[in-house]
């Protein structure tokens, strides 16, 4: 569940400034799902994104809707699992808007299909898949834009350098072994979560924020393996409560906005756990 766009001639009268949000530059390492819906709501509100996907026909696609919202917008593709695509466009990103304000790493892949499952079965090649496509890709995007932000001069009220929000998964938190038993992915989402705090505790005297949220079964192109299947709809309509069922885009792109924007400039190191109640039932 998306949303509808709010109309044009409403965008135009939108002056951020009375927010408090002046216009910053986010670079997002997806074009569909929550990385897509995350954009969206950030062009509402007067930002300017990049867009890094795999996916040429993706990203031009969620480029021009992004533009149609009012928004500056650019982008780049390749596969980020490539270790010299993500440096690449955070250099673009940087020659083309000066800044990088902020930075969604939401970018990654069930390795299922590769091999990946419960411990005694996962494959050399499940596992090696899980792990580079989902954190590997991270930490070299976080490596990237914490040099260009040490590098650039502080903004705003307190005089923040840039934000980092990583993509987790409840399922570092809170496994589930009946039907999501991919130690691959488990590991890979784990690694994030360390990743976050230990760099956050690095970088906070610079003034940089790194932050990861954990979403649990959100309506994805992830999610379809899920929601075809009526045994495992059920358990998860009684696994998360508050929806009775997958968590709707917008709502983890929502909670992305606050993390990725001022609204939370005193938060970092933190995990939040967009669940729908996964972990207490």
């Amino acid at each position: 569940m998306t949303g509808s766009a709010p109309a044009p001639i409403l965008l135009e009268a939108i002056d951020t400034t009375e927010f408090g949000m002046t216009p910053r530059t986010f670079l997002i390492t997806a074009s569909t799902g929550i990385g897509a819906e995350t954009a969206r709501q950030l062009a509402r509100l007067g930002h300017r994104l990049y867009i890094v996907s795999r996916s040429a026909d993706h990203v031009e696609a969620l480029v021009s809707e992004l533009r149609a919202l009012g928004a500056e917008a650019d982008s780049a593709f390749g596969d980020l699992t490539d270790p010299s695509v993500g440096p690449a466009a955070l250099a673009k990103c940087h020659a083309k808007f000066g800044r990088l304000d902020g930075l969604y790493n939401v970018a990654g892949i069930s390795a299922r299909q590769f091999g990946d499952g419960p411990l005694h079965e996962c494959s050399e090649e499940g596992w090696r898949i899980a792990i580079d496509a989902n954190v590997t890709t991270q930490y070299r995007m976080c490596r990237e834009a914490v040099r260009q932000m040490l590098a650039q001069e502080p903004r705003g009220e307190n005089g923040q350098r840039g934000v980092i929000l990583n993509m987790a998964s409840i399922l570092a938190l809170a496994p589930e072994p009946r039907y999501f038993d991919a130690i691959g992915y488990a590991a890979a989402k784990g690694a994030i979560l360390s990743m976050t705090r230990a760099a956050a505790a690095c970088y906070a005297k610079n003034k940089i924020r790194i932050n990861a949220i954990a979403p649990a079964l959100v309506r994805t192109p992830m999610s379809v393996r899920a929601s075809e299947n009526a045994e495992i709809s059920a358990f998860v309509a009684a696994k998360q409560p508050l929806e009775g069922g997958v968590i709707p885009i917008g709502d983890v792109a929502a909670a992305s906005v606050f993390l990725l924007t001022d609204a939370s400039r005193s938060i970092t190191g933190e995990v939040l756990e967009v669940d729908a109640g996964w972990n207490l039932c």
